[in-house]
């Protein structure tokens, strides 16, 4: 298959081609860019000396749709809202990691992100691609919403206890914080070395725009679950998210009887880790890789349960989770190409 990347020179881009590299059904990967054309791919990131002939091409819509069997959206937000109806077109399959299609109210896009949002049909069309739940949907998809970073830990962590229904109306609270390559390669004061080493910045405080796209999915699981509070840090570290998420139970339960809801849910699916054994998991435990890890425990004093969930950003929040429903989408075993172990120390 011939696969292209628009947007491969941000760290999402540059980890899609790292993990399709090694992709055995890709013949090819073609590279594009609006800002370095026609630099050689290691000129921009020269840890892939070794990849001498990889030319970052334009962005040219009928060559794009000639040249490839699936276009990878590595783009800031606002830009894959415009470039998707261009070259969407019969057999063309499109998987965005921005946040243009995940939210299907194009005012609700608007107002949390402050673009203009894709046309309605895309977005009632693209499937999101929260691959362990939205399995069945994205298989045979043609354009897939790929999930953010926070959401997908923060969903995955919540998915067992929602779907359950027995999560108290309005009392999600969760507490979540990132490594900078979240923020893009962008410099910025925020970003930089002196800001942001021996600090911690909470930062879009009510105000984070994966809000709605949290809230949308756990009102589809449950429709009584009511508003969120999420709150995001920057933490001085490189890769990683760990979102720590609190809940009010409707019922009483059991520590055991939590553990045994969640590994039921997730013993099918390759990429989630859950840790029966009370043991709670770092971001260094899933560092480069694929994988999310989970943990819980029941206050039985207060009923409130804790959840805490890890992933890799730029993996399994972005260019993992992209490669595993591009292998869903194909019948390509979930897996492929995306064995990798997490790096460690």
């Amino acid at each position: 298959m011939k696969v292209g990347i628009i947007g491969v020179t941000g760290y999402g881009g540059v980890e899609l081609y790292r993990v399709l590299a090694n992709h055995p059904a890709i013949t090819s990967c073609n590279l594009y860019t609006s800002s370095d054309e026609k630099k050689l791919y290691k000129n921009v990131y020269p840890h892939l000396q070794h990849i001498r002939t990889a030319e970052l091409q334009p962005i040219d819509h009928e060559q794009v749709k000639m040249d490839n069997d699936v276009i990878f959206l590595a783009t800031p937000s606002g830009i894959s809202a415009q470039l998707t109806p261009q070259i969407y077109e019969d057999g063309l399959k499109i998987i965005d990691l921005s946040g243009d299609l995940r939210l299907k109210d194009p005012s609700e896009y608007e107002s949390w992100y402050q673009k203009t949002a894709a046309p309605v049909s895309f977005l009632e069309e693209a499937v999101y691609g929260l691959s362990e739940i939205n399995h069945d949907k994205v298989k045979g998809a043609k354009v897939i919403a790929n999930p953010g970073c926070y959401p997908t830990a923060t969903l995955l962590g919540l998915a067992p206890i929602v779907k359950e229904k027995v999560v108290k109306q309005g009392s999600i609270i969760i507490d979540a914080k990132s490594g900078v390559s979240g923020a893009g390669r962008k410099p910025s004061l925020a970003t930089s070395f002196v800001e942001l080493q021996d600090n911690l910045k909470i930062y879009k405080v009510h105000e984070h725009q994966h809000i709605p796209e949290i809230e949308q999915n756990l009102h589809e699981w449950d429709e009584k679950i009511g508003s969120i509070t999420f709150s995001t840090h920057l933490v001085p570290m490189t890769r990683g998210i760990m979102a720590t998420i609190y809940v009010e139970l409707l019922e009483d339960w059991e520590n055991n009887r939590l553990v045994d809801l969640y590994e039921a849910f997730y013993e099918t699916n390759p990429f989630v880790r859950f840790r029966k054994d009370g043991s709670f998991p770092n971001t260094k435990d899933v560092y480069g890789s694929n994988y999310c890890d989970i943990s819980l425990k029941l206050d039985s004093r207060t009923n409130r349960l804790t959840i805490v969930s890890v992933i890799d950003n730029l993996m399994k929040g972005a260019a993992g989770q992209a490669v595993q429903n591009f292998n869903l989408i194909h019948g390509f075993e979930e897996t492929t190409a995306l064995t990798m172990l997490p790096v460690y120390p």
